[in-house]
This record gives C-alpha cells, sequence and structure tokens, in this order.
C-alpha cells in the first residue's frame, strides 16, 4: 500500500506538477492537458479500486477457510457448535 501511495506521489509531481514543461499554452493544450490529468486520475482511481476489491475478497476467504478450520477443531475435540440465534 505504501508502494502504491508512493509510486502516485512520484505520478503527480511528474505529470500534474505546475513546473511541468508540459504546461499548456493555448485553449487546445489546455483541454488536452486536463482530459489527460482526468484520466491518469480515473486509471489510477481504478488500479487502487480493484486492488482493495482484490485484497477484500482474499479477507473473505481467509475468514472463510479460518471458521471451517475452528470447526474441524471442534468436531476433533468433540465440542458442538455454537448455538443458533433466535
Amino acid at each position: 500500500m505504501t508502494d502504491l501511495r508512493n509510486e502516485m506521489d512520484s505520478d503527480l509531481d511528474q505529470n500534474y506538477s505546475l513546473n511541468s514543461n508540459a504546461d499548456p499554452k493555448n485553449m487546445q493544450e489546455l483541454t488536452i492537458y486536463v482530459q489527460n490529468l482526468l484520466q491518469n486520475v480515473q486509471d489510477k482511481f481504478q488500479t487502487m479500486s480493484d486492488q482493495i476489491i482484490t485484497r477484500i475478497d482474499d479477507m473473505g476467504n481467509r475468514i472463510d477457510d479460518l471458521e471451517k478450520s475452528i470447526a474441524d477443531l471442534m468436531n476433533q475435540a468433540g465440542v458442538e457448535g455454537p448455538v443458533p440465534e433466535k
């Protein structure tokens, strides 16, 4: 997560800096510059969103595995499972 944040900060410094050599000179360049800026932000957001969803899915799988392991251990110990809630 820290690596991604550092990469984004670096990209921001390189691509979005007001002191960049790519400063727009006219309205058309400004339009292209803003479109590129918005596309880059959208791409970064999508990448981060995909990574978050993947991590949530992985965590869900780990929780399922943990619940199964606990149930197996309880069965081996002869302990009944939790009482269902009413």
